[in-house]
């Protein structure tokens, strides 16, 4: 059985450039930056967050495995702060859409320095 959701697994051209994204402008944490071969750099909103994001090579994870779809995955944030959250993100140099009102609540997305796109949703 599949209780929670533990990690995403995103695959970036530069996990150095993706991981000063989400740590000085997110506001995300290191939880560890291991290099066994294969570097892997786990991100999370805190170090209590129990879903945490692995930054991984895409280069290194196509060459190992082909067959797998290296399109940045969607991921969908909750936050109770939302409309202080979107005046940060704004004032921080990324690309951030519209505030719009979803049968889910209020939500905007915003852009990492990749152009992959992520959602906040209020919650």
């Amino acid at each position: 059985m599949i209780e929670q959701l533990g990690q995403v697994m995103l695959y970036v051209d530069n996990q150095e450039q993706a991981k000063t994204f989400w740590t000085e402008k997110m506001g995300f944490v290191v939880i560890s930056d291991e290099d066994n071969g294969m570097r892997m750099i786990t991100i999370a909103p805190t170090e209590e967050a129990q879903t945490s994001i692995v930054l991984h090579d895409k280069q290194l994870i196509g060459k190992m495995q082909p067959e797998l779809n290296l399109k940045a995955p969607s991921l969908l944030f909750y936050s109770s702060q939302l409309d202080e959250l979107y005046e940060k993100v704004k004032g921080l140099n990324v690309t951030v859409g519209e505030m719009v009102s979803m049968p889910l609540g209020k939500v905007f997305n915003f852009a990492d320095d990749e152009g992959n796109y992520f959602a906040i949703v209020e919650k």
